[in-house]
């Protein structure tokens, strides 16, 4: 009878550690959605040597719209960039409009200069309809030049972080024997590093017209002398690639600007913007629109190996059925200072 009654107090023990850990565990059939602010950059000791003037906040939405239009739709998962924080912007959530029916709202990061709204849907019957959409408020500070440019060189050790900016990306051909014979000649009577990256940014927009179309990348913007934003951004990336100078695209709504890496006598690395296509700017900007991404070499969600020069919105689900799908990208305008 003794061991009989171990056993069942045994027995009890054990059901109860069962249900606790049980307890403990989140519900598959209800998960929790996390969506938190943009993602913190790591201040370190080269944001003293930048220069800001004034600042202005705007509200920016983004997300997916996704309908079952043609039966249930199961598995989805998208993808959309948004905006976070760099040293002359910072971001916070102000609004989230989330469906029941997602089950996550999820960021993360791809490299160090990309951030990502993740959506995931378990499923959607036919004629459901579900969306996951977040505003943000975005405060930008206006860049100023440096008080004194001749301080800064060209990087003779960069870390692996900035090398990956001195390679070729999609439409940025630095390798090209007739981008690199121009930039050396463009720069030749030049002493200092900020005068030859000033001297090539001059050349691309005296010699290259704007003109707005389909994307054609630099070369051939430097062959038949006529590109908008993407092209004249890419072949001043590749001219200063060419000269060893890292430099990568800004990416912002509706819009492009490139920015060049130099460093100080103490090492001390620093990316400067400039205004390719438009008003001369060049070392400053003042841009008010959301930063959304930096950088031109990105892997594609599906095939890792195919490089795109954005991050773009994707979505993917699984079965035969796909949903109708729409992007939110909106700039809802700029938020008056108390």
């Amino acid at each position: 009878m003794a061991s009989s009654a171990n056993l069942a107090a045994r027995c009890l023990l054990i059901a109860c550690v069962v249900l606790v850990v049980a307890a403990q565990r989140p519900s598959e059939a209800a998960p929790q959605r996390r969506a938190t602010a943009g993602k913190k950059k790591e201040k370190d000791n080269t944001e003293e040597l930048l220069r800001f003037g004034a600042e202005t906040t705007v509200e920016y939405r983004a997300g997916i719209e996704v309908e079952a239009t043609s039966g249930a739709v199961v598995g989805l998962i998208g993808l959309a960039p948004v905006p976070f924080d760099w040293p002359e912007q910072t971001v916070r959530i102000s609004e989230e409009d989330v469906s029941p029916s997602v089950r996550d709202v999820e960021f993360r990061m791809v490299g160090k200069t990309v951030q990502q709204m993740v959506v995931s849907i378990p499923r959607l019957d036919p004629g459901e309809k579900a969306r996951a959409v977040i505003t943000f408020e975005v405060t930008r500070r206006e860049q100023l030049p440096p008080e004194d440019p001749s301080v800064f060189v060209i990087p003779r050790r960069p870390t692996r972080d900035v090398r990956i900016y001195l390679g070729s990306s999609p439409g940025i051909e630095t390798r090209s024997p007739r981008i690199r014979k121009l930039a050396r000649e463009v720069i030749a009577e030049h002493e200092t590093a900020w005068s030859k990256v000033e001297a090539l940014y001059d050349w691309v927009r005296e010699h290259v017209k704007y003109t707005n179309g389909p994307f054609k990348g630099a070369l051939a913007a430097l062959k038949d002398g006529t590109g908008d934003c993407e092209e004249m951004t890419s072949l001043f990336i590749a001219m200063c690639r060419a000269i060893g100078v890292p430099a990568r695209t800004v990416w912002i709504p509706g819009h492009c600007y490139p920015e060049f890496y130099l460093e100080d006598e103490q090492g001390r690395g620093v990316w400067f913007p400039c205004q390719a296509a438009g008003d001369r700017a060049f070392g400053r900007m003042k841009e008010t629109r959301p930063i959304m991404q930096k950088g031109d070499s990105f892997p594609h969600p599906e095939t890792p190996r195919r490089k795109q020069r954005y991050a773009a919105e994707f979505v993917r689900a699984d079965g035969k059925s796909k949903p109708k799908v729409r992007f939110i990208r909106e700039l809802l305008g700029t938020i008056d200072s108390p």
